[in-house]
């Protein structure tokens, strides 16, 4: 299976940070985001992987590449440690890239992906999100869409409150965890939300999907929804995600996922405990 990571938007919550850096490379403790997510989709078995970029994006594509002058003078200073970490990084997978020429929304990011995907079922990893568990979200997906031949989406149960952040679905509990959904609603008020299991940024899709896009018009702010076009396939499951998903999209977000990563961090954690009470 291929996977499609969309890292093409202009992540203007994050601006002035990200007016020539792209989202996806701000780092979450250690690393950029968008290496978590590659790492993830490693880790489910899965190392032919699109990148859909746009413009000012050219650092995703140099941080997965191949670094002589660096790694030589990592080589030459003997920080053996560091320069196997580099290497590591650049062998990770088979990665390409594709730019989305226009704004026009995550589904038709998707559909930028159709050429290299061909005519099997893939996985899409959003890249400003993270997930962390014992067995990696895509991977979960894959062994549903494996089970039930269908399409398989990661729900996570959100604050009432908070629902109208996301893509929301009704559905019909089949087994634990799994959910045979009947209806996708992106972006609901809190009183038309038909529940708050939400959409969290992982998804295996079967290639009708692509169809389905094709035939879907401009929805919320203007754009090609991918929630709208999975409405239209005719059966799809949802999985709720044994682990937990890092909503990175806004900077509040953003900071207490990397304190939170920085707190697994034995070398750092004392420290940054001390730090925040302190502080406090």
């Amino acid at each position: 299976m291929k996977a499609v990571i969309p890292a093409a938007g202009f992540g203007t919550r994050f601006l002035p940070a990200t007016k020539a850096q792209p989202k996806e490379m701000l780092p979450v403790y250690d690393k950029p985001t968008i290496q978590y997510v590659v790492e993830e989709a490693v880790k489910s078995g899965i190392d032919d992987i699109l990148i859909i970029t746009g413009r000012n994006k050219r650092s995703i594509e140099d941080h997965f590449d191949k670094s002589m002058e660096l790694e030589n003078t990592l080589k030459n200073a003997d920080k053996h440690e560091s320069l196997q970490l580099v290497r590591d990084i650049t062998d990770l997978a088979d990665i390409c890239y594709v730019r989305q020429k226009e704004q026009k929304g995550l589904g038709d990011a998707i559909n930028c992906a159709k050429k290299h995907v061909g005519g099997e079922a893939f996985a899409v990893l959003l890249g400003d999100s993270i997930t962390k568990g014992k067995t990696p979200c895509t991977k979960q997906l894959i062994d549903i869409h494996k089970k039930y031949d269908k399409s398989a989406i990661s729900l996570e149960e959100v604050p009432q409150e908070k629902v109208s952040r996301y893509g929301i679905i009704d559905g019909v509990k089949v087994e634990e965890n799994v959910f045979d959904i009947k209806k996708l609603v992106e972006k609901p008020s809190v009183e038309n939300a038909p529940s708050n299991l939400a959409i969290m940024g992982r998804y295996v899709l079967t290639p009708d999907i692509f169809d389905k896009l094709d035939e879907t018009e401009p929805g919320v702010g203007g754009e090609i929804q991918l929630t709208d076009a999975l409405q239209k396939l005719d059966s799809i499951y949802g999985v709720t995600f044994e682990g937990k998903t890092y909503d990175i999209g806004n900077r509040l977000e953003w900071l207490k996922t990397s304190i939170e990563f920085a707190m697994d961090d034995e070398d750092s954690k004392k420290e940054i405990k001390e730090f925040i009470s302190n502080f406090i």
